[in-house]
C-alpha cells in the first residue's frame, strides 16, 4: 500500500480575471475551489493510474468538512485525523491578461499533542511492501523534524519512504535511504552551493545524492526535460510539447507516477517515463492531470540512456 501524508491540506479557491488591480474591486471570470495538498496531489494521480492508496492528514472544522467533501467527488481512499482548529484556505489569482499569478497561502490549524498521537497510531500498521509519500507544509506549531521522525519509525518498520523536501531537511533523510529524492536543477545546485556549466554537472551532484543514500534521484529541468540518475546509469526523459498551464502538481504528479510504477513493476526506467509523463500531463491541464492526458502525453516522451 502506499500511504501519501499532507500534513497541512488546503482548499484551493482557485479565481481567474482578466487582470488584477490592487487595492479595487476585482470582479473574476471564474472560480472553482479544488482540495488542495501535495500529498492529495499525488493519491490523485495514482488513482488516475489505478493504483491504491490512502491519503493520510489532518483536517478540522467548517472548512475541513467541505474539504473531505471536494475529496468525494475523485473516490479517493483516505484516512485523515480530525482536528479542533480549521483547515486552511489558500487563495490562487490568475490574471489571464497581465500572465501574473498570485498566491495567499493560509497557516493552518494548530494541532494538539493528542491529535498528532492519534495521527501518529494511524502509522503503527506500515511495513514491509509500503511505501509512504510525505509532502507538502507543516502546520506551524509541528516540529520541523515532524517527516524525519516518521522516515525513522516506518523504516524501522519495514516501510520505504519519499519525501518531497529541499535543502538541509533533504539532506538529513538521505542516510535512511529514501526510494526517490526529487530536487529540480536550481534546487540540485544550491544543495551544494554550485552552479552547473552542463548536464554533466547536474548529473555528478545528483551521484552525491546517491552516494549519501538515496536509491533514485529524479532532477526535473522544465523546457530540458528529466534526469534519472541511478547508481550505474543515468536516463533523460525530453520535455514534450505543450501549453503549460499549470505548474502547481507538476512535481507531485511525476513522484505519483514514478513511486507508484516502481511498486508495481520494480522497473525504474519505465516507473521514470509515467512519471515524466505525469508531470507534463499536469503542467498542461488546468488541475491534476487525468488518465487519457497522462496516455497522451506518455506518446510524447521518449527515454534515452546518457553515455
Amino acid at each position: 500500500m502506499i500511504y501519501t501524508i499532507t500534513a497541512n491540506p488546503s482548499i484551493d479557491y482557485v479565481l481567474q480575471l482578466d487582470a488584477m488591480t490592487v487595492g479595487e474591486v476585482n470582479r473574476t471570470t471564474s472560480d472553482v475551489k479544488l482540495p488542495g495538498g501535495k500529498g492529495v496531489n499525488v493519491s490523485r494521480i495514482l488513482n488516475e493510474l489505478a493504483l491504491d492508496s490512502t491519503a493520510l492528514g489532518f483536517v478540522g472544522g467548517a472548512t475541513g468538512e467541505m474539504f473531505e467533501n471536494l475529496l468525494q467527488q475523485h473516490q479517493l481512499n483516505t484516512n485523515f485525523t480530525k482536528v479542533s482548529d480549521d483547515t486552511r484556505i489558500n487563495v490562487k489569482i490568475n490574471a489571464v491578461k497581465q500572465n501574473e499569478e498570485t498566491e495567499i497561502n493560509g497557516t493552518g490549524p494548530k494541532i494538539t499533542a493528542d491529535e498528532k498521537a492519534e495521527f501518529i497510531k494511524l502509522l503503527k500498521k506500515v511495513g514491509n511492501g509500503d511505501v509512504v509519500i510525505m509532502s507538502g507544509s507543516l502546520p506551524k506549531n509541528i516540529e520541523t523534524t515532524f517527516y524525519l521522525d516518521i522516515a525513522k519509525m516506518i523504516q524501522a518498520q519495514g516501510a520505504d519512504f519519499v519525501i518531497d523536501t529541499t535543502g538541509q531537511a533533504l539532506l538529513d533523510t538521505l542516510p535512511l535511504h529514501p526510494l526517490v529524492v526529487k530536487p529540480n536543477n536550481h534546487e540540485l545546485a544550491e544543495l551544494f552551493d554550485t552552479t552547473f556549466k552542463n548536464e554533466q554537472d547536474i548529473v555528478d551532484n545528483a551521484r552525491k545524492l546517491l552516494d549519501q543514500g538515496a536509491k533514485h534521484v529524479l532532477v526535473s529541468m522544465a523546457g530540458d526535460g528529466a534526469l534519472l540518475v541511478t547508481k550505474d546509469k543515468v536516463f533523460k526523459a525530453n520535455a514534450p510539447k505543450g501549453t503549460v498551464i499549470n505548474s502547481v502538481g507538476a512535481g507531485d504528479s511525476m513522484i505519483a507516477g514514478f513511486v507508484g510504477t516502481f511498486m508495481k513493476t520494480n522497473d525504474p526506467i519505465e516507473s521514470f517515463h509515467i512519471g515524466a509523463a505525469c508531470g507534463s500531463a499536469t503542467a498542461f491541464s488546468q488541475d491534476i492531470a487525468v488518465k487519457s492526458k497522462i496516455d497522451e502525453v506518455y506518446q510524447a516522451i521518449n527515454i534515452s540512456q546518457v553515455n
